[in-house]
């Protein structure tokens, strides 16, 4: 598995985050490191939303906490409306920070249980002094009304007195009160009931037509990322092996991890057979040892000799759509550059 490379970046001014061969690496025991993202590429147009999916632990959180360098990233670039985050320390890059915002997985732990909803929202304001007390209660009733909530029936109240759901929409009013371009979802419905994550993602769809959002949307769920999605960027173990836009990905998947996960979403149908085409076998490696080459080869059903010793690179397989394989699911042609056709039928999307 891959993920280096840059051929699925794009130029233009419209680009509002650039992140570039972002490495993330923790000291772990014994004078090891682990290897939690290792040349990361990827991004983001105003106005649009990337899913960044992939199964627990293969980095995805940890990549977008370093874009906000919290923490700094250990290598790489993060480019974020026109500044190096990189480069930026104490009041140059806290300046920017009210533009970039995160809406984390478990709403509750996320909110102080000993302030009122009103406090929670309004606390942004009063970190960066903005407007006086009754124009910060009144763009904290503006956001909570934005995210469902009546304000004069939530503002007096405690996180504990509300369910996941509200919680969530709370999180999300105090992400958007400073008004920010960009807004990082970690997982923000995972931790909900099924009929609640309709809600919060219909919310986040219609909060991004209202505000101009740009969003990163993380999740470990193909068939939710793909409703939200402009572009989905597959990642594992630390590395991301496809990027395309959630039409091309589902109906064609270049990447046989990418096939793996669309194999594994469940069919709401009782009466349908069970499904064991496509999937994987195996453990996720350790990202202190990862394999050498292709990171994916020890679980992949098409690994050769070539992935144990040479790294893929990103290349396009079609348009919009790069995959980081030696032997794609698709035929790209001598040129790298061809019509995506199948090859291989066994491991495709359902």
């Amino acid at each position: 598995m891959a993920g280096t490379g840059t051929a699925h970046l794009r130029d233009g001014d419209d680009v509002l985050l650039r992140v570039e061969d972002l490495v993330v690496e923790f000291p772990a025991a014994g004078g090891a490191t682990v290897s939690a993202v290792a040349g990361v590429s990827f991004d983001v147009a105003e106005g649009e939303t990337l899913g960044l999916v992939g199964e627990s632990g293969c980095g995805k959180s940890t990549a977008a906490r370093a874009v906000l360098q919290l923490p700094p990233p250990t290598a790489g670039t993060v480019r974020f409306a026109g500044h190096e985050l990189t480069a930026l320390r104490g009041e140059r890059l806290r300046r920017l920070r009210p533009l970039m915002q995160i809406v984390f997985q478990d709403p509750i732990s996320s909110l102080n249980p000993r302030r009122t909803v009103g406090d929670i929202v309004a606390a942004p304001l009063k970190v960066w002094g903005r407007g006086s007390e009754a124009e910060r209660r009144a763009r904290v009733d503006e956001v909570l009304e934005a995210v469902g909530l009546d304000p004069a029936v939530a503002r007096d109240k405690r996180p504990h007195e509300f369910s996941g759901g509200q919680c969530q929409r709370i999180c999300i009013a105090r992400a958007l009160v400073l008004d920010p371009k960009l807004v990082i979802c970690d997982e923000p419905v995972s931790a909900l009931d099924v009929s609640v994550q309709a809600q919060i993602l219909n919310l986040l769809e219609d909060l991004k037509e209202r505000y101009g959002l740009t969003l990163v949307f993380i999740t470990h769920d193909l068939a939710v990322v793909k409703n939200v999605s402009d572009r989905v960027a597959v990642m594992y173990l630390g590395k991301i092996c496809e990027i395309a836009d959630p039409d091309q990905l589902y109906t064609a998947p270049a990447h046989p991890y990418t096939a793996a996960l669309l194999s594994a979403i469940p069919v709401p149908d009782p009466d349908a057979p069970a499904r064991s085409e496509g999937l994987v076998g195996g453990d996720l490696p350790s990202p202190v040892a990862p394999p050498s080459g292709c990171r994916f080869r020890t679980r992949c059903p098409r690994a050769q000799e070539r992935c144990a010793v040479e790294e893929p690179t990103m290349r396009p397989v079609a348009d919009g759509q790069y995959v980081a394989c030696h032997f794609p699911l698709v035929d790209v042609g001598p040129s790298g550059d061809g019509a995506a056709d199948r090859v291989d039928d066994e491991v495709a999307a359902p």
